[in-house]
C-alpha cells in the first residue's frame, strides 16, 4: 500500500482535476432535482483524498533523498517534450499546505454561498484552480510551470467573474486576465530564449547549464528580465499590481486562495529560477527594486482604504514584494519561510473577513463596529491571523523576518529597514481595520449582527489553531535559530516596530462620520493613498492613451487609405466597362484600328524605355 501510494504522487492534481469533472453535471445544469450541494461533496471528497495522500508522501519523504520522475509528453524526430515531476521535502509540503487549505476554504465556501444558485459551477472552477496549483507545486519543468500559470491565470479570470451579472465584476476579471497577460507574454519569450540555450526546460538541467553558461551581459539581462515579467504579475508586484486589488470582486472563499497561495505560486517559480536569474546582476538588482517600491508603496496603500477585503489584498502585494527582495538578496529558503507563514495567517484573515462581510452584508469598514461581543470566534480569527502576520512572538512570520534581518543586519541594513517599515505598518493598518470594524460601539448594520454558522465557523477555528501551531511546526522541521544565535538588536527593532504600529492604530483618531480627513494636506495625502498614487490614472494618459491614438489611426488609415484605394480601383473599373460600351459598334473594322493603336502604343512605350536605360550611364555621369 505504502509503495502504491508513493508510486502514484504524480497522480496528485488529478485529484481536484476529477472533482472538477464529477461536479460538471450539476454546473451544467444536467441534474436539477437533487439541487447543486452534491456537487461541492463530491468535490470535497476528492480533495480530502488529496490531503492524505500528499500528507502520507511528505512524511515519507522528509528523510529521503529528492526523487524526479520523467513523463515524456512529445517525441517526433530530433523534437522531444517531457515533463519533471519534482517529489521532495520542498515541493510536498507545498502540495499539503495547497491542498490543506483547499480543503478547508471549500468547506467555508459551502457554507458562504449556500444561497448561491451557481454553486456547482463555483466547486467545478475551485477543483480546476486546485489541480493547477498542485501541478505547480510538483512540477520541476520550466515549461509545465509556465503552462500551469496560463491555468492559473485562466482559472482567476473565471472565479473573478463568477458573478458575472456584474458590470464591475466582468470589468475587474477582465483587467485581471489582461494585466497577466502582459506578464505571461515576456515570460514565454524567456521560457523559448532559456529552452533553446540550455536544449532542455527541466530544471535540474537548467541548473547545470548556469554553472557554465557564457552569456553576453545583455543577453543574460534580457532573459532575467523576461523570466522576472510573469512572476511580477502574478504576485501582484509594480506596475502590473493593480489587479488583485480589482480581483477583491469576486467571491470571498476565491478569494482566500488567491491571496494566500496563487499569488505565491508566481514567487514559487521565481524560487525555482534563482540560480537562472544570478547570470544577471541587473536583474537581481530589478528584484530588489520592484520588491522594495511595491512593498513600502503597498502598505502605505493599505492604510487609506476603507474596503476590508482591499485592506488586506494590499498587505498581500506588500509581502510578496519581501519576498521579491529575498530572491534578489539569493535568499531561497528565508523566501519559502515567509511565503509558508503569510499564506496560513492571511487565508485565515479572509475567512475573518469574508464572516464579517456575510452578516453585516457590507465592506466597508466605516460602517461597522462593535463585532467582537458579538462574533467571537471571527474576532479570533481575526487577532491571530494578524499576529501571524507581523513579528509578535511566538508565531510564524517573527521568525522568518527574524531570520532574515538577522542575516543581513551587517552586510545590508537598507533591508533591516524595509522589514521594520513593512511590519510597523502592516500592524498599524490590522490594528486600524480591528479598531473599526470589531471595536467601538455597533451601528446600524452591526447591532443585530451574529456569529457565522458552523460550515464557515469549522474552517475558520481549525485555521486558527493551525496558525498557533505553526511555530511548533518550524521546531519540528528545524527551521528555528537557536537562541544563541539570535541578534536581540534586531529582535527588538522588530519588536518594537511591530508595538510601535499596534499603539499608533490604537491611539490615532477614527471618526466614522467621515471617511476622509477635514485638514487639507492630510486629505490629500489620504486621497493619494486611496487612489494608489493614481498609477491607474497614469495608465489611463499613457498606456491606454497611446493604444487608443493608434488605434484611432489605424481606424483611419484603414477606412481612408486602405478602404479608398480599393473603392477606387472598384470605381476606375466601373467606370471604364461603362464607357467602353459606348464604343461598341459592331464593324470589325473599328475592332482592328483599335487593335492597331493599342499595339503602336505598346511598342512606343517600348523602344521609349529601352532608349532610356541604354542612355542611363550618360544621364548620371558613368
Amino acid at each position: 500500500m505504502n509503495e502504491f501510494l508513493f508510486s502514484t504522487t504524480w497522480c496528485l492534481p488529478l485529484y481536484g482535476l476529477v472533482g472538477a469533472l464529477l461536479t460538471l453535471p450539476w454546473a451544467t445544469g444536467l441534474i436539477k432535482r437533487t439541487g447543486p450541494r452534491p456537487a461541492a461533496y463530491l468535490n470535497l471528497i476528492t480533495t480530502g483524498l488529496a490531503f492524505f495522500h500528499s500528507l502520507f508522501v511528505f512524511k515519507e519523504i522528509w528523510n529521503s533523498e529528492p526523487q524526479t520522475i520523467i513523463i515524456n509528453w512529445f517525441s517526433a524526430a530530433e523534437i522531444n517534450f517531457s515533463f519533471a515531476l519534482d517529489i521532495s521535502s520542498v515541493s510536498f509540503g507545498a502540495t499539503v499546505l495547497i491542498v490543506g487549505l483547499s480543503l478547508l476554504t471549500q468547506i467555508y465556501a459551502l457554507g458562504y454561498l449556500e444561497k448561491d444558485w451557481a454553486i456547482a459551477r463555483f466547486f467545478a472552477l475551485f477543483g480546476f484552480f486546485e489541480a493547477a496549483l498542485s501541478a505547480l507545486a510538483i512540477s520541476d519543468s520550466l515549461l509545465l510551470s509556465y503552462m500551469v500559470l496560463e491555468v492559473l491565470t485562466l482559472s482567476t479570470y473565471l472565479l473573478v467573474g463568477f458573478w458575472y451579472a456584474q458590470p464591475l465584476v466582468v470589468t475587474a476579471a477582465r483587467d485581471a486576465f489582461l494585466t497577466k497577460r502582459v506578464g505571461d507574454l515576456l515570460l514565454l519569450m524567456g521560457v523559448v530564449a532559456v529552452g533553446t540555450m540550455a536544449g532542455s526546460w527541466n530544471f535540474s538541467d537548467l541548473y547545470e547549464w548556469a554553472q557554465t553558461a557564457q552569456l553576453s551581459p545583455l543577453t543574460s539581462t534580457l532573459l532575467g528580465l523576461a523570466l522576472i515579467a510573469g512572476p511580477a504579475g502574478k504576485c501582484a508586484q509594480f506596475p502590473l499590481h493593480l489587479w488583485l486589488d480589482e480581483a477583491m470582486e469576486g467571491p470571498n472563499p476565491a478569494s482566500v486562495l488567491r491571496n494566500s497561495l496563487v499569488v505565491a505560486g508566481g514567487a514559487y517559480v521565481l524560487y525555482k529560477l534563482q540560480p537562472i536569474l544570478a547570470l544577471s546582476p541587473i536583474a537581481l538588482n530589478t528584484l530588489l527594486i520592484i520588491g522594495t517600491m511595491t512593498a513600502v508603496g503597498a502598505s502605505l496603500v493599505s492604510i487609506a482604504q476603507i474596503d476590508i477585503k482591499r485592506t488586506l489584498s494590499h498587505s498581500t502585494s506588500a509581502y510578496m514584494g519581501l519576498v521579491f527582495i529575498a530572491a534578489g538578496m539569493q535568499q531561497g529558503g528565508v523566501a519559502l519561510l515567509l511565503l509558508f507563514t503569510h499564506a496560513i495567517a492571511k487565508a485565515l484573515l479572509f475567512m475573518s473577513a469574508g464572516s464579517v462581510i456575510y452578516t453585516t452584508h457590507s465592506q466597508d469598514i466605516t460602517e461597522m463596529g462593535g463585532l467582537w461581543s458579538r462574533m467571537p470566534a471571527t474576532t479570533t480569527a481575526f487577532i491571530v491571523g494578524s499576529a501571524g502576520m507581523v513579528t509578535l512572538l511566538p508565531l510564524g512570520s517573527f521568525w522568518a523576518m527574524l531570520s532574515w534581518a538577522d542575516g543581513f543586519f551587517v552586510t545590508s541594513p537598507w533591508v533591516v529597514g524595509i522589514l521594520i517599515v513593512v511590519n510597523g505598518l502592516t500592524a498599524l493598518n490590522l490594528t486600524r481595520v480591528f479598531r473599526l470594524a470589531f471595536w467601538g460601539e455597533p451601528q446600524q448594520k452591526t447591532r443585530r449582527t451574529p456569529e457565522v454558522h458552523w460550515p464557515m465557523a469549522l474552517p475558520m477555528v481549525s485555521l486558527t489553531i493551525v496558525t498557533l501551531l505553526v511555530p511548533v511546526m518550524l521546531r519540528q522541521w528545524y527551521l528555528l535559530p537557536t537562541w544563541d544565535s539570535i541578534n536581540w538588536y534586531v529582535l527588538g527593532a522588530l519588536v518594537c516596530s511591530s508595538l510601535l504600529g499596534v499603539i499608533i492604530g490604537s491611539t490615532i483618531y477614527l471618526h466614522k462620520a467621515w471617511s476622509r480627513s477635514r485638514i487639507l494636506t492630510w486629505r490629500f495625502i489620504q486621497d493619494l493613498l486611496g487612489y494608489d498614487f493614481y498609477i491607474d490614472h497614469v495608465y489611463r494618459v499613457t498606456v491606454v492613451g497611446a493604444v487608443a491614438l493608434l488605434s484611432k489611426i489605424s481606424a483611419w488609415s484603414d477606412r481612408y487609405l486602405v478602404d479608398g484605394l480599393v473603392n477606387l480601383v472598384g470605381f476606375a473599373a466601373i467606370f471604364s466597362g461603362q464607357s467602353l460600351k459606348y464604343s461598341i459598334s459592331g464593324r470589325s473594322q473599328g475592332y482592328l484600328l483599335t487593335i492597331v493603336f493599342g499595339v503602336s502604343l505598346i511598342g512606343l512605350f517600348i523602344s521609349w524605355s529601352s532608349g532610356l536605360l541604354d542612355n542611363f550611364p550618360t544621364y548620371f555621369g558613368f
